[in-house]
This record gives structure tokens, C-alpha cells and sequence, in this order.
């Protein structure tokens, strides 16, 4: 099968893809299980908004640390491997959650320094989890891949929350316990692939090889613009962290509520995922990104100011939606703007980025609710958005003026040259 006859054919007639596609959620969906029972146990323990947030510093700092780290090892070793370590050892860390819960010597210091081992994990696993998708399907079937790839995860966001919150009922020490078995049943389908060889990054271990993938997003503007933006739209409306809050005092709902705000945006991003899977985007994809920008901003300012489960349950679906049309639109770009030999050095630089957007966007959550309350705090992010949205129009016009996923060839990205204006 050659490229050119590759858009005829689904991803899932490639039985590699197929595999870790399944493995992907059922790594999510523990994953998620889990953060549902942190947080609701969390807050039981202390009752604090600013301590949900530093849930995001714990993950966030493994991170940081390890970004350059994480691309060199995803662009020199077997991605598989990488990821069977992964999963493995994120199983370990909700077992012992699980054991702390039943012996009852479970307390936020303890809670926090596995939250970091969990952070360290997935700062490996989601860069490698990126890096892989080309060396499973041909080239033109990546934005496809990509699409159905961010499927696995909002179907993971969708099923996880929701089992954990109804299992929490049973005591968080259940809830780990099945995600412990999930992560393994995960692992089992990532050993199942069958790839074939892609090139590896072969120079000796250097300081410009571990920062390659800075330099390479650095010098391409499209790619820098685009991870950027997303990295400050969502480190501004970042909300998660505080759904307890919102669940308990706002809603006055229980575990299962939590558990309801935890899928509801995975619900919206998985139909939207699905469309674009089937419909790869054909409109120019840099006015798009910033058209569902807006659409995530409206819909963070409304779910604020909702006081009803539906109508905040509403908001979270169509933040879901705009936000995972970013998300093909950013992997794909990186994707297939990058040369094979630096995939995981850029994903591992795009992992970063939304690692702070994400952890350090629940920090900034947890902390400014804290001083002005949790619904203020979530109003000013989604207004923020906006702000930054025009401001990168400005800073990025290459990005507005982007039509397709590989306008510009990586060869040229890396001699230097630019996109001309259209």
C-alpha cells in the first residue's frame, strides 16, 4: 500500500494503529478515574481550592524538568518499550494510592508525591504516545489518525470520570484499585503493536541535541505560534481543578456530579474528534484555530456563570469541541512538519507547553480562586482568552495565513525559509 492510495483507507485497517488506539483509552481512562478520586478525596481532607491547584504544580514540575530528557530518549529508543514502562509504572503509583487509602495513612504530602510520579510517567508517555502515530499509518493518513488518536482520549475523559464517580460511593481505595487493572489491560494492547522501523536521531548525546526540539519549534513559526496559543488559552481558562468546588458548593452535587463535569467536555470533544477523523478539516486551518478559540473562551464564560448541572454540563461539551479541534490541527502540524529523526524531541516540546497550560492553568485556578472565589476566577480566564487571541493574530500572522497541515516542508523549515503571504 503506497501513499497515494492511503486516503481510501480507514486507520483502522491498520492493525498497529488499532491497537494502541484501544490502549490509549483505556490508559486515559484510568488515568482519569483517578483524578476524579484525588480531587473529591483531596478536598474532603482539606477543603481548599489552592490545594487542588497545587495537584497541577505536582504535575507540572516532573514535566518541566524532564522535557528534554523525554525527546531525546522518544527519538532514540523503541517507542513501544517507552510506552509499556509508561503505563506500568503509572499502575504502580494508583496501587499505592490504593493501599495509603485502605491502611488509612493516606494524607495530601503522600497524595501530591504521587501525583509527581504520575506527572513523570506521563511526561514520557504522551510525547512518545504523538511521535508513534506516523510509524503506525502512511503519511497521508495522519490527520486522520490524529483525529481518531484524540477520540481514544476524550473517550477515556468520558467513561473514566464517570466510573469513578459513581464507584467512589465504595471508597477512592476501589476506584484506584480498578484503575490499577485498567493501566495493566492498557499495557497488554500497547505490547500487541507491530510497527515498522522508523529512523532514530543518531548524533552523540549533547546539549544541542537534548535542546533540538526548542530549536526546531523555535525557528518554525507556524508550529510555535500554534502550541503557544494553545498553551496560554487554556493556562488562562483552565477549570478542572476546580470542579470540586463547583461540584460541591456551586451545583450542590456529589461524586457523581464531579464525575459528570469530569466527561462532559469529553462528550463534546469525542463527536467533534469523530467528524474530523471522517472529514479531515478543509477550510484554512490557521482562521479556524482561532475561530474555535473564541468558541472556547464564550463557552468558559458561561459555564462561570452557571448555577445549573445541564447548562454547565452544556458549556463543558462545547468547550470539549472547540478544544480538540486545536488539538488535531496542533498534532498534526507538529506531525507532519517535523522530520522522523526529531519527533519526539518536538513532541516532547509540544508536551511541555501543554503540560503548562494544563497544570499550571489548575495552579492559577486554584490560587486566584482562592482570593476572588472559584466562578470569578473561571470568568476572568475565559475573558483572558480573547485578549490573547487578538494578540496572537499579531504576533503569529503566519499562523492566520496557514491553509494546510504541511504548507511547508520540514526540509524548509529546517534551512530556514518562511512562508511567503498568500
Amino acid at each position: 500500500m503506497t501513499d497515494s492510495d492511503a486516503p481510501a483507507r480507514s486507520a483502522f485497517s491498520y492493525r498497529a494503529f488499532t491497537m494502541f488506539w484501544i490502549g490509549r483509552i483505556v490508559s486515559i481512562l484510568s488515568f482519569q478515574m483517578l483524578v476524579v478520586a484525588v480531587g473529591w478525596q483531596l478536598y474532603t481532607l482539606t477543603g481548599s481550592a489552592l490545594d487542588l491547584g497545587l495537584l497541577g504544580i505536582a504535575q507540572f514540575v516532573p514535566m518541566f524538568v524532564l522535557t528534554p530528557l523525554v525527546g531525546h530518549v522518544a527519538d532514540r529508543y523503541d517507542n513501544r518499550t517507552i510506552l509499556l514502562i509508561c503505563q506500568l509504572g503509572e499502575a504502580a503509583a494508583a496501587a499505592i494510592l490504593a493501599v495509603g487509602t485502605i491502611m488509612g495513612s493516606l494524607d495530601p504530602l503522600v497524595i501530591y508525591i504521587i501525583i509527581a510520579l504520575v506527572g513523570a510517567g506521563r511526561a514520557f508517555e504522551i510525547p512518545t504516545m504523538v511521535a508513534i502515530i506516523p510509524a503506525l499509518v502512511p503519511r497521508a493518513v495522519v490527520p486522520s489518525a490524529t483525529a481518531w488518536f484524540a477520540s481514544s482520549n476524550q473517550l477515556g475523559m468520558i467513561i473514566g470520570p464517570v466510573i469513578g464517580g459513581l464507584l467512589y460511593g465504595l471508597g477512592p481505595g476501589t476506584v484506584y484499585g480498578l484503575a490499577v487493572a485498567f493501566w495493566c489491560i492498557g499495557a497488554s494492547f500497547i505490547f500487541l503493536i507491530h510497527m515498522k522501523r522508523v529512523p532514530r536521531a543518531s548524533e552523540p548525546v549533547s546539549l544541542q541535541s537534548l535542546l533540538g526540539g526548542f530549536d526546531f519549534v523555535w525557528r518554525d513559526r507556524v508550529i510555535l505560534g500554534t502550541i503557544s496559543l494553545d498553551m496560554c488559552a487554556v493556562f488562562l481558562a483552565a477549570a478542572p481543578a476546580l470542579f470540586p468546588v463547583f461540584a460541591r458548593d456551586i451545583l450542590e452535587t456529589g461524586p457523581w456530579g464531579l464525575g459528570l463535569l469530569r466527561a462532559a467536555p469529553g462528550v463534546g470533544a469525542f463527536a467533534m474528534s469523530v467528524m474530523l477523523a471522517r472529514r479531515p478539516l478543509t477550510l484554512p486551518i490557521g482562521k479556524v484555530l482561532f475561530v474555535v478559540l473564541g468558541t472556547f473562551g464564550a463557552a468558559t464564560i458561561i459555564f462561570s456563570l452557571s448555577t445549573h448541572l445541564i447548562l454547565s454540563m452544556a458549556a463543558l461539551c462545547v468547550m470539549g469541541a472547540a478544544d480538540v479541534v486545536s488539538v488535531v490541527i496542533r498534532f498534526a502540524l507538529v506531525q507532519l512538519r517535523t522530520p522522523p529523526e526529531m519527533r519526539g524531541r518536538v513532541s516532547a516540546v509540544n508536551g511541555m507547553f501543554t503540560g503548562t497550560s494544563n497544570y499550571l492553568g489548575d495552579f492559577r485556578a486554584g490560587a486566584v480562586a482562592a482570593a476572588i472565589g472559584a466562578a470569578p476566577a473561571v470568568l476572568v480566564g475565559g475573558i483572558g482568552v480573547f485578549a490573547v487571541a487578538v494578540l496572537w493574530m499579531f504576533l503569529f500572522p503566519q499562523l492566520w495565513r496557514t491553509r494546510t497541515y504541511d504548507e511547508l516542508p520540514a526540509a524548509q523549515v529546517l534551512s530556514g525559509e518562511r512562508n511567503k503571504p498568500s
